[in-house]
């Protein structure tokens, strides 16, 4: 972004559609120049939901050689139109044809998952819709390569992660720092206690934001409100509940601190060892909007406890410096930022990590690895319990935020310590006929 100043709207816009804005999110390619393998080593894929992150997803899976996308989802016409020719375009040229016709394009997911020549899916919809089609993809016996956060809820989530382990499936969470390299070093140097003994992670959010009451519009041609709505309460259509961060809208998500925050609460949870577990207090102060349609949150300060003694503290901050995860230890600290790491000692930048040191999983491109993963059958570099307890660390301050006190966990149990009205908020009732499997 050099010095260029940007608005809140256009950055928030960018960091969930995966604008060229933020360049850590291109992942590196191998499609080019890649051997083409044969339709029988081919990894068939269908894609549910091509808006701005789907698009970006189709595109990257577009260019694997190993992978090919039979069929596209979404409930706006003209999403699934353009993303079914990105396919036929790509694979025309590919394969050496005039005029490839072999993708599908549906309004119902159900379709796609129904297909028996179907390997794995795609999902990248908005937050309240993360669960039903990954647990019925698993259901289905295919693997999933599903967006962040992993759900709208916690049970949601959890429903996802038994979904995944009773029916033997690979799962791949859209938590693509850990497939850079710097973020994984980083969390090896703290792992490894070159920082002394850590006691302290800093994060940080994108600040959300408060707009105008909006008026009812009319239902645009070609777009499946009802459905897009899905086991989210009904509201009258307008524009900007639909697009272009319906995320910032209780309904359908729990604004930024779920969105870009579970980012940073992966590489935090990385870092500190505790990505199959999760704090045991959190404390959380938010702001939130006084009218209009957007209502999650605008300002955050959020304290978290682990068993361990360590704090977490999580802020907002617009538009930088983001930080992705600070680890303050008693012999030295490590900032993994947005864009660049800085540390100290400056020393540690040249540590040389040896077969008796912690290593942790190497990852350089976050899709391949799926694809590798669903071959080998092997857990992905983020699997479907790694994504529910990086989603839970934030939507346990959101909750915490909402309800404006300090809270207790069972991380084991995934339950509140005495507190019925908080727990009550883990799960949430889903409109007719949708529900889950």
């Amino acid at each position: 972004m050099g010095t260029k100043t940007i608005s809140r709207r256009k950055f928030i816009a960018g960091s969930l559609t995966g604008s060229a804005a933020f360049p850590l999110m291109l992942l590196p390619s191998y499609g080019h120049g890649a051997e083409i393998k044969p339709p029988s080593e081919r990894i068939t894929l269908g894609c549910i939901g091509n808006g701005g992150q789907g698009t970006f997803l189709l595109k990257s899976f577009l260019e694997k050689t190993d992978a090919q996308i039979v069929a596209v989802c979404d409930v706006h016409r003209d999403r699934r139109n353009r993303a079914k020719n990105l396919v036929e375009e790509k694979y025309t040229e590919r394969f050496g044809k005039s005029n490839y016709s072999g993708c599908d394009a549906y309004n119902d997911f159900r379709e796609i998952i129904g297909r028996k020549d179907i390997d794995a899916v795609v999902i990248a919809v908005p937050d309240n819709w993360h669960a039903i089609p990954a647990v019925m993809a698993a259901e289905a016996g295919k693997d999933i390569y599903g967006e962040k956060p992993m759900a709208k809820t916690i049970r949601e989530g959890r429903a996802i992660v038994e979904a995944v382990k009773k029916n033997g499936r690979i799962f791949q969470t859209g938590s693509h720092r850990r497939s850079v390299e710097r973020f994984r070093f980083g969390c090896e140097v703290v792992r490894n206690g070159l920082i002394g003994k850590l006691h302290t992670i800093r994060t940080s959010v994108p600040t959300g934001m408060e707009i105008d009451p909006q008026p009812e519009m009319p239902i645009p041609d070609g777009f499946d409100y009802d459905t897009w709505l899905g086991p989210a309460p009904w509201k009258p259509f307008t524009e900007k509940r639909w697009t272009p961060l319906p995320s910032l809208i209780l309904d359908y998500g729990n604004g930024m601190i779920t969105d870009l925050g579970t980012h940073f609460s992966d590489i935090a949870q990385w870092g500190h060892g505790t990505e199959y577990t999760g704090p045991v207090s959190i404390d959380g102060k938010g702001e939130f909007p006084k009218r209009g349609l957007y209502d999650t949150m605008i300002h955050c300060h959020i304290e978290y406890e682990f068993a361990d003694g360590v704090k977490m503290i999580c802020i907002d901050k617009f538009p930088k410096p983001l930080i992705s995860a600070r680890f303050e230890g008693t012999e030295g600290w490590i900032d993994i930022g947005y864009n660049e790491t800085t540390m100290y000692p400056e020393s540690m930048r040249t540590k040389v990590f040896g077969p008796n040191d912690i290593r942790l999983y190497r990852s350089l491109d976050h899709h391949q690895n799926f694809l590798d993963c669903v071959k080998s059958r092997k857990e992905t570099v983020a699997p479907a319990e790694v994504g529910h307890r990086s989603f839970s660390l934030c939507a346990l301050g959101n909750i915490s935020m909402l309800l404006d006190r300090k809270l207790h966990w069972n991380p084991e149990k995934e339950e509140f310590i005495g507190d019925s009205e908080a727990n009550a908020m883990l799960s949430r009732a889903m409109r007719a006929p949708w529900k889950l499997p």
